[in-house]
């Protein structure tokens, strides 16, 4: 792979031209990140000898911080591996070239841990990510196929039964009309993730700027007027992915605004003629899930992949890698 060379990239007037099917590893989510208080975009570009791009990986890093506890620290994130020229036939030999430069600009930027997640297949890059300190935790996510059989008969009588319920009752989820449904709606969402376990929730100015971009919805369900709940959904490669949802807890329960948030999702994808929708992140592949659980009601299947992490401080990472071993 001499004649591959990699470089990295982080301001959004020095992009080339470039796929941007995927938008994980877009132009818009790089000018998205850039332009998020406390986030840096850096996207990994990889050319043949003649200069010509053939494969391109956007990595975000983040700054976290808080009061209480108090606490400062950066993260990288990656989703996924990158796009890559439909003519490549050495995918993870280009991937390791991307994956050993932007990990040389994680640890340059002092990242606490980087994660890669939403990989296309468990055992991508496996060898690639264990010469470069990483380790990998099962995580699921949930497929939903939305071609050749209609939401409605992939789901029990008893679950659309509660839907057709609540939407008699008065529930309803659209697109956000404004900025102010999507402050509404990403209070409740801060909310319902404050204390659950890694768990990032982008800021606010992120949301906005992915519900005004090309690729991604923010829809909001409401009862009376009153937004209780929603969800964030991006589209790329003909499929639709429900990166975040949430509703208020306990007034609403009986009303099951998620139940309504999601069926409006894949509803939304099977009559815009998307392939599927996937849930990115189900969780931990426990026995008991009650979140898998509750997802895999619509109708999908779950999928368990690798997450791959790497801890800065070298002690901590190799104890994880050893936990973690196979």
């Amino acid at each position: 792979m001499k004649e591959v060379k990699v470089k990295i990239i982080s301001k959004y007037k020095e992009l080339p031209t470039m796929n941007d099917n995927n938008f994980f590893h877009s132009p818009e989510l790089f000018k998205i990140i850039e332009n998020t208080p406390g986030h840096t975009p850096y996207m990994a570009i990889a050319t043949n000898s003649e200069g010509n791009i053939i494969a391109h990986m956007l990595a975000i890093i983040r700054r976290r911080g808080s009061l209480l506890p108090p606490y400062l620290y950066t993260h990288g994130h990656i989703y996924g591996e990158g796009v890559y020229d439909d003519k490549q036939t050495n995918k993870e030999e280009i991937f390791s070239l991307m994956l050993r430069e932007i990990t040389r600009k994680f640890r340059r930027r002092l990242c606490l841990y980087a994660e890669f997640s939403d990989l296309s297949t468990k055992m991508f890059g496996y060898r690639h990510f264990r010469e470069n300190g990483y380790f990998p935790i099962s995580w699921q996510e949930i497929h939903n196929s939305l071609h050749s059989m209609s939401p409605e008969k992939r789901i029990g009588n008893k679950l659309l039964k509660r839907i057709r319920h609540s939407q008699k009752l008065g529930i309803v989820t659209q697109e956000a009309r404004d900025e102010a449904e999507i402050h509404q709606f990403y209070t409740i969402l801060h909310n319902f993730y404050r204390f659950k376990f890694h768990r990032f929730i982008p800021p606010e100015s992120q949301i906005l700027a992915i519900g005004r971009g090309q690729n991604g919805h923010i829809f909001v369900t409401l009862y009376k007027n009153k937004i209780i709940g929603g969800c964030i959904c991006v589209h790329d490669n003909g499929n639709l992915f429900l990166w975040y949802h949430a509703s208020k807890r306990k007034r609403y329960m009986y009303l099951h605004p998620n139940t309504i948030t999601i069926w409006h999702a894949i509803k939304y994808g099977y009559e815009h003629g998307y392939a599927h929708i996937v849930f990115l992140n189900a969780g931990f592949p426990l026995i008991k899930n009650p979140h898998r659980d509750f997802i895999l009601k619509f109708g999908g299947k779950p999928i368990t992949k690798y997450r791959w992490f790497r801890i800065s401080i070298p002690w901590i990472n190799s104890f994880l890698s050893w936990i973690y071993r196979e």
